[in-house]
């Protein structure tokens, strides 16, 4: 079986980052090895034009003056950061039109109506410190989850933002506590999973992690190397930006440098199972295969509980034309957890490769059963319609 390589991306719940210039933000105190990069390799990575931290967090005139129009007149906390909240999910004022690859600035994401769940928080934050709110950033530990683009595997992350009530003894506060949770993420606000605070060179890191996986699955190399480049000084502590930096080195045939890059990201994040997988890719494909089994088989131990591991390999499987390990694998995954229609939608797919069409059909319909976004309903639809159809066609 083809394995496939696997990026990661930080868009806030789907769960990858220039100019040589100033633009960004990088923490002073904390020093970079700049042997890990390679601006020779990416002679025009230069012209890429890199936002900079004051875009990416700008927000205009208009959005101004519907925070001091709708929200600052109130001065309870309770009361303005649900007037906020208000406003940013109003239908007629954005629409919030989810879109994954949409990684776009906090005034795009307020006037185009189409962003990702990062794009969405960003946008956020900044309106919640105009309305003077504490606000601050989390990222939620969820298990590992991936998502298909063409040949490559996108390890998805999620974040959220948490605003703080201020410390005022004459003040009781019941909502949640003393703090507010906002998450674009139904499913992630049901679920308890842990999370904790990160900084806005974090997030922004991750806006540039984002940024430069996407031009690397569209192989602009030039790109891809600005970006990551620009997430792993915003944040040298950001695990993820290097893992996808090594694997970029690794599409340029810069093997040595790929691995050491790749072993430099686990040494920061020992849950970086993607850098390790990566890894473990290059060193069989050198023939080091003692080496890459002992990493293989302690990641497969740390994901056996996880179902959208199975689901991966089953999606793996599928693209490589096993339906029917696609298939156990699929109920693997269902196994462990029956409420993800992502896995029905799957095993649909490769029932219907089976030529089991009555099968398909059962498993969409438990996939559109499950599913509680319009956007992928109407897809859903469209493929039992279609399933309808090839059932009739062939009786």
């Amino acid at each position: 079986m083809r394995k496939t390589a696997q990026l990661c991306i930080l868009l806030c719940s789907l769960t990858l980052t220039a100019c040589q210039s100033t633009k960004f933000e990088s923490p002073p105190a904390t020093q970079v090895d700049t042997s890990f990069y390679l601006d020779e390799k990416f002679p025009d990575y230069n012209l890429v034009d890199v936002e900079s931290t004051e875009e990416i967090f700008a927000i205009d005139d208009e959005m101004r003056l519907m925070v001091a129009e709708q929200v600052a007149p109130e001065h309870n906390f309770k009361k303005r950061a649900i007037k906020l909240l208000r406003q940013i999910f109003k239908k007629d004022n954005l629409g919030l039109a989810y879109q994954s690859g949409a990684n776009v600035i906090a005034t795009d994401a307020y006037h185009k109506n189409i962003a990702n769940c990062l794009s969405l928080t960003i946008m956020s934050y900044a309106l919640a410190r105009e309305a003077e709110l504490n606000v601050s950033f989390q990222e939620v530990l969820i298990p590992e989850y991936w998502v298909r683009h063409g040949e490559h595997n996108m390890l998805t992350g999620h974040v959220n933002l948490r605003l703080t009530a201020d410390k005022r003894p004459s003040e009781t506060i019941i909502f949640g506590g003393n703090d507010i949770e906002v998450d674009f993420d139904p499913f992630v606000m049901k679920k308890s999973f842990p999370k904790r605070a990160i900084t806005r060179n974090t997030v922004l890191a991750m806006f540039y992690n984002n940024k430069g996986a996407q031009a690397m699955v569209n192989s602009d190399y030039n790109g891809a190397y600005a970006y990551l480049k620009a997430a792993t000084l915003s944040d040298p502590g950001f695990s993820t930006a290097w893992g996808n930096l090594g694997l970029l080195y690794r599409y340029n045939e810069q093997r040595e440098l790929a691995k050491r890059t790749y072993r430099h990201a686990i040494s920061l994040s020992k849950r970086n199972f993607t850098a390790m997988s990566n890894l473990a890719l290059l060193l069989k494909g050198e023939g080091k295969i003692e080496e890459a089994e002992k990493i293989k088989q302690g990641i497969v131990r740390k994901r056996e509980k996880n179902p959208y591991y199975h689901a991966l390999l089953a999606d793996e499987a599928f693209h490589n034309g096993d339906a029917d390990l696609a298939v156990r694998l699929y109920k693997k995954a269902i196994r462990l957890d029956n409420k993800a229609h992502e896995f029905y939608f799957g095993l649909a797919k490769a029932y219907y490769q089976q030529d089991k069409l009555d099968s398909a059909k059962r498993a969409m319909k438990k996939a559109i059963a499950l599913n509680r976004v319009p956007k992928t309903e109407h897809e859903y639809l469209s493929k039992l319609d279609f399933l309808k159809s090839a059932g009739k066609e062939h009786r």
